[in-house]
This record gives structure tokens, C-alpha cells and sequence, in this order.
């Protein structure tokens, strides 16, 4: 078998759908015998960055590996923002970049696309990946190549392969399945002793769920232990759109100072905090109304349990909560909260939109419809996304990344099927907008709603009389049509209205709906957190 069948097969093996690339001189061996063997299914797009995102949000979706190809130096260089974005979000990306054949050096020359030394970009992406491996050894490829996805996969983090162009069509033994590392079961049943030990002292436990609870496929398990426990469950910011369809005691999401105040109260006046796959981020915990006594809380995430002066290692989250669920007793009476009540109900009349009209209407078409997945991008539409009741929120609310959404959307539906609703503002828009151009001939249907107040609206409120935050008047609903879509230039509640429910009823194409907002207007959630920024920054809070 050839080296790049191997690694494609084990791809596949390993839980890969799709590829997702750009092709250059250094991969177009790699893209023939993808092509040739149609052992996965590849779609190309525009720009490097764009075949990184779409690969993360395939694979936060279905869970399994997502796969970027792209070429040495030019081509993985551009793409560097991306891995980056997935390996801050644990997101088990694999970036495959075809390099100059291992003889190549040896004239004395230097090789186009080359940066420093040929190592530059090794060095590079060893910063942003967990495991990276160079393909130039026929002999042990099949293992070292095991080794690495499954360190992706156990890790869900994104790994680095460099494939030299002569070493394609190499012969090369399988790459076999390696199995999981036997866990320490006797440290994983002291650890969870440990935590229902400081779950059972408090008056007030809360349970706070992140990322690796969607990672890790634990929702279902998690949401048991909640109700079996009978202790309140959260997520965080990032962790928003966890749970809500799970029959559990759940809150809603914190936002601290930008959240409903009652799931703000109950979680800063908890004396024992459980936060299972939490990332201790400043989006996540930064503008708390009252800082959180770190002392209270047991941190379980990265494969291991931290809490107090303990610390477990080697503690995966999924045997932790396997253990945990078979040992857990109710701690108190059963404890209810208030469904949260999503803004509904848009007045379709000729008044000018507010953003607050967007969470509306969209959450007017999920109750007479179903819902859908949303895809957000950064700014104030991540923002009004925690008031639109969808079916699956995929955004980059951490690492905070402009320019993710579009193409994420488009690699979702390419590798589920399913249509989704993209929200991005005006300046991400402009990154990636064009990336919309490969629906027609890849049949996606997204709903693209863009934010257009003129400018980048969420550096405006920290700087609000500043210049630079302006872009201009790009006409975005025209630009759709160019692509293939079509377009809807929206003013009014009524063409808002309009515009969704024509959107939704057109299967046909991709719709873009370019939502005019007047400057300085942005959702009540956005408004709360740059105040709470401001007032953390001002060493007020």
C-alpha cells in the first residue's frame, strides 16, 4: 500500500468524514491519490484559513477527526490562525502539509515557500498542535502515524503531519488501531470519592459543564449525574448550547455580570463548584459579578482533577464521570429553575431594526419549524446568539477569531448535511464572506444573516469615537447574488420578517440576509459584558 493511502486510511480509521484543502505544487501528489482512492470525500476552498475552520467545526459536530491538506510554507503558513483557534478549543484537528522531497535540499538552493530553514514551519506548528510527526521514513511510518492520531483523538487537539511529495507513493505497511491506555481505576474511584466527599459538605453545589463534555460524546452521562445527584447544572460562555434538550436540573448558561442574575447568584454563592471540561478562560469567568473562590472549586478537564493542594493526573473525563455516576446519592431535594424565555414574537411593522430583532425572528422560524444549527462568528452576533434557541451553537468563544463562521458553516453542512443559520458581523464577513462562491457547486443552502452596522461594532464600544473601527458600504445582499445565492438587503421588521421566511422556504441556494443596524446598536448581553470588561479592567469589579 502506498504511504499516502496508509494515511489515508488511517484517517478514516481513526474517525475521519472528510478532508477539507487547497492543493500547491509540494501536495499535489497527496491530492492524486486522494482523488484516485475516494477513500474520503475532499472539498476545496478559497483560502487556507477557511479549509482550518471548516475542518474544526466539522469535527466539533460529529466529533471524529477533522482533516486540513494543504501545501508547505505559502499554503500551511496562512493556515496557522486556524490551528491555532482549534488547539486553544480542543478541537481534534489533523493539518496534513505536503513539504519538498527529502533530497530536495541537497542542491544547495533555496526552496520557494521556504521561510527561515525547512524546519521553520515544523517549529511553527509545534506551538499549536500536541503531537507532530514528519513522514520520511517508510519503515516506521505506519506506527508513528498511529501514534498521532490517536494522541489527536484521546487529546482532542489538533496534531501536525508533514508529508514530503517524493515519499507519497512509497510503499508502507497499514497503520494499525492502537488501543487506549488502561486507566488507573483505582485513582480515578479516589478522585471521584474526593469530589462527592466536598459535594456532600456544601449547602450550595453547582455543576459547570464546558467543551469537553460535546468533545468527548459525555452530554447524555453528564446530564444523569446532574439528576442523580440532584445539583444544578450550568455551562459556561463557551459550553452554551450544552444540555438544553437533556432532562436534567439545568440553569442555562453563566455570562456572569452579562447573564440572567439568578444563575449569577447561584453560582457565586456556591461553596462547592464541579466544572467538568471547563476551560478556566477570561471569557468564560471574566466578568463575574463577584470573583469566584478558586478554593471551592474542582476543576476536572485536560485529563486530569485539580482541587485545593490535590491534584489527579491521567483522570480522563469520561471514566471520572462513569465512576461518579455509579457511586452518586441525591444531595438535596429536587431543586427547579425558571425555563429561560427566548425574545419571540417579532411585530413585523416598517420600524427599524435593533438586534434584539434578529434573536426574534429567528426564534419565531425554530417554533414554527425546528431549530437549526447556528454558527456564530465573533462580535456582537456571538452575543445576541445566546438569545436564539437553536438547535447547536458552534462558535469560536474563546480564542475569539474573527472570520470563522462562514466557512464553518459551510464545512458542517458538507459534512452533516444539515442547513444552518451562519450569523457574522460585517468585518468577519469581509474575511471570509467569499468563501460562499463553492455552495452552488458543492449544493449548501446555508442561511447567512450578516450584522452590517458599518464598522467593527464591538471595538466601537470600548473606543466609541474613534475612526478606525469604520468599513463602509459594501452591499453585501448584491454580492450574495454574484455567488451564486441571493441576497436580501433588509431596514425594517417587515423585511426582516420576510427575508427569514423566503430564506428558509428556498432549498435551492444558499440566502444571505444583510441586516442594516445603525451605529452604536447592539444587543443587551453585549452591552452587560463590555460594561463588566470595563469595570474588571478599571480593578472596579
Amino acid at each position: 500500500m502506498k504511504l499516502g493511502e496508509v494515511l489515508l486510511t488511517a484517517l478514516k480509521d481513526y474517525g475521519a468524514r472528510e478532508i477539507f484543502g487547497i492543493p500547491g505544487d509540494f501536495v499535489i501528489p497527496f491530492f492524486k491519490i486522494m482523488e484516485d482512492t475516494n477513500i474520503l470525500p475532499f472539498y476545496t476552498f478559497s483560502h487556507e484559513p477557511a479549509v482550518g475552520f471548516a475542518a474544526d467545526s466539522a469535527s466539533r459536530y460529529h466529533t471524529g477527526l477533522g482533516v486540513a491538506v494543504v501545501t508547505y510554507g505559502a499554503g500551511a503558513f496562512n493556515s496557522v490562525n486556524a490551528i491555532a483557534c482549534a488547539y486553544a478549543e480542543k478541537s481534534p484537528v489533523v493539518i496534513i502539509s505536503g513539504a519538498p522531497g527529502t533530497e530536495e535540499d541537497k542542491a544547495g538552493y533555496l526552496l520557494h515557500h521556504q521561510a527561515k530553514t525547512l524546519d521553520s514551519q515544523f517549529n511553527v506548528f509545534k506551538e499549536i498542535t500536541c503531537a507532530q510527526l514528519i513522514l520520511n521514513d517508510e519503515k516506521i511510518a505506519a506506527e508513528e502515524i498511529a501514534r498521532v492520531l490517536k494522541i489527536c483523538k484521546e487529546e482532542s487537539r489538533p496534531v501536525y503531519i508533514e508529508l514530503p511529495r517524493n515519499m507519497v507513493d512509497i510503499e508502507c505497511k497499514k497503520a494499525p488501531i492502537l488501543k487506549r491506555k488502561a486507566v488507573n481505576i483505582e485513582a480515578v474511584t479516589e478522585s471521584a470519592k474526593a469530589i462527592l466527599r466536598k459535594l456532600q459538605k456544601a449547602k450550595q453545589p453547582v455543576l459547570i459543564v464546558g467543551v469537553e463534555a460535546r468533545r468527548y460524546k459525555l452530554e447524555d452521562k453528564i446530564a444523569k449525574l446532574a439528576k442523580k445527584l440532584s445539583i444544578p447544572v450550568a455551562t459556561t460562555f463557551m459550553g452554551r448550547g450544552l444540555l438544553t434538550k437533556q432532562d436534567c436540573p439545568f440553569m442555562g448558561t453563566y455570562l456572569g455580570l452579562a447573564g440572567e442574575e439568578y444563575i449569577t447568584n447561584y453560582v457565586e454563592d456556591a461553596d462547592a463548584i464541579l466544572m467538568l471540561g471547563v476551560i478556566l478562560a477570561d471569557t468564560n469567568f471574566g466578568i463575574s459579578k463577584r470573583r469566584i473562590d478558586m478554593r471551592k472549586v474542582v476543576n476536572a478537564s485536560d485529563g486530569q482533577v485539580n482541587f485545593g493542594h490535590y491534584s489527579y493526573p491521567e483522570i480522563p473525563l469520561g471514566d471520572l464521570i462513569d465512576v461518579l455516576l455509579d457511586m452518586a446519592e441525591p444531595l438535596r431535594e429536587n431543586i427547579s429553575f425558571p425555563e429561560y424565555s427566548y425574545p419571540k414574537n417579532l411585530v413585523a411593522d416598517n420600524k427599524k431594526l435593533v438586534t434584539d430583532d434578529i434573536c426574534r425572528v429567528l426564534n419565531d422560524l425554530f417554533e414554527k419549524h425546528e431549530p437549526m444549527t447556528l454558527i456564530s462568528d465573533v462580535g456582537d452576533c456571538l452575543f445576541a446568539a445566546m438569545d436564539i434557541n437553536g438547535a447547536h451553537l458552534i462558535a469560536s468563544a474563546y480564542y475569539v477569531t474573527m472570520g470563522f463562521a462562514v466557512p464553518a458553516g459551510m464545512g458542517l453542512e458538507l459534512s452533516t448535511g444539515r442547513r444552518p443559520v451562519i450569523l457574522v458581523g460585517d468585518g468577519a464577513f469581509q474575511m471570509t464572506g467569499m468563501e460562499l462562491g463553492h455552495c452552488k457547486r458543492y449544493g449548501l443552502k446555508p442561511i447567512v444573516i450578516v450584522f452590517n452596522n458599518d464598522g467593527w461594532e464591538m471595538m466601537r464600544t470600548f473606543q466609541d469615537k474613534e475612526n478606525y473601527c469604520q468599513l463602509g458600504d459594501w452591499n453585501y445582499a448584491k454580492l450574495a447574488d454574484i455567488l451564486g445565492g441571493r441576497g436580501y438587503r433588509v431596514k425594517t421588521r417587515k423585511e426582516l420578517a420576510d427575508a427569514v421566511d423566503i430564506a428558509y422556504a428556498d432549498t435551492d441556494r444558499f440566502s444571505l440576509i444583510e441586516v442594516m443596524l445603525g451605529k452604536g446598536e447592539i444587543s443587551g448581553t453585549l452591552k452587560r459584558f463590555t460594561e463588566g470588561i470595563k469595570a474588571f479592567s478599571s480593578g472596579k469589579n
